[in-house]
């Protein structure tokens, strides 16, 4: 059969039932979450609450860590979107930077859903190790590629190895240079070092208000966030020179 022909075979009413049913579980699992917290996930509690037994769940997921990372990988996936969903909508306020944007929708989905955001960033679940170059890994590349793009879209490779950072030991730059990058071309050192404090910057700041931390600003807390990731993402370009020949490599 050729590739397109295979490509367009609708799938089989046994696949679609059992992407149904798997899809039922997975929602299941993330109610459990929301109402008792990632640590209380179990097959048994989430195959009783469809009417299952956990034999029949088996046939879906055949252990709780291949429901974990299910559920952790679609709840990556949901946070990708949201802040995809927020960049795609950034031209409704073009003096608002995307990158801006994006962190908004980052904070957005994380107290929207504060549950499954500490499943994701919060304490491990005991016993539980994600695959190595799993799901997992790939829907956390696809945020990763998303905030890259926003932060350094428009320099080239040359800016961005240009940048002015704290002085890299050789051992940390060497490090930073094998590193795998999943946005559109390879990051120097230098601009991997500056990725990686906006990140550790704009997640900490979500996760103290998600975990009730900054509770005490109030209804000040979406203003502090904007102000704080304009900060954020001005003092990183104005590490990032003009004067470098822009016909480099992007």
């Amino acid at each position: 059969m050729p590739v397109e022909e295979h490509a367009m075979t609708p799938p089989t009413l046994r696949e679609r039932r059992r992407a149904a049913a798997t899809q039922e579980i997975l929602d299941a699992a993330e109610r459990h979450i929301t109402e008792h917290g990632p640590a209380a996930l179990s097959l048994r509690a989430v195959a009783r609450s469809l009417g299952m037994t956990v034999q029949a769940l088996y046939h879906y997921f055949p252990s709780r860590d291949a429901l974990v990372t299910a559920v952790v990988t679609k709840a990556y996936d949901d946070l990708a979107d949201a802040v995809q969903a927020a960049v795609d909508t950034a031209a409704e306020d073009p003096a608002l930077p995307r990158l801006v944007v994006a962190a908004e929708g980052y904070r957005r989905w994380a107290i929207a859903h504060p549950e499954c955001f500490q499943l994701l960033y919060g304490t491990p679940l005991r016993d539980y190790a994600a695959p190595a170059e799993g799901p997992t890994t790939q829907a956390t590349r696809r945020m990763s590629t998303i905030f890259e793009r926003e932060l350094f879209d428009g320099f080239t490779a040359a800016q961005l190895a240009a940048a002015d950072t704290p002085a890299l030991s050789p051992s940390l730059r060497a490090y930073l240079e094998q590193l795998p990058h999943y946005g559109q071309g390879h990051l120097p050192p230098a601009a991997t070092a500056l990725l990686l404090s906006a990140w550790g910057h704009l997640h900490g700041l979500v996760v103290l208000e998600v975990f009730g931390h900054t509770s005490f600003l109030a209804d000040h807390q979406a203003e502090i966030f904007r102000t704080a990731m304009r900060n954020l993402l001005a003092d990183i370009h104005r590490r990032i020179p003009e004067d470098v020949d822009r016909t480099g490599p992007a």
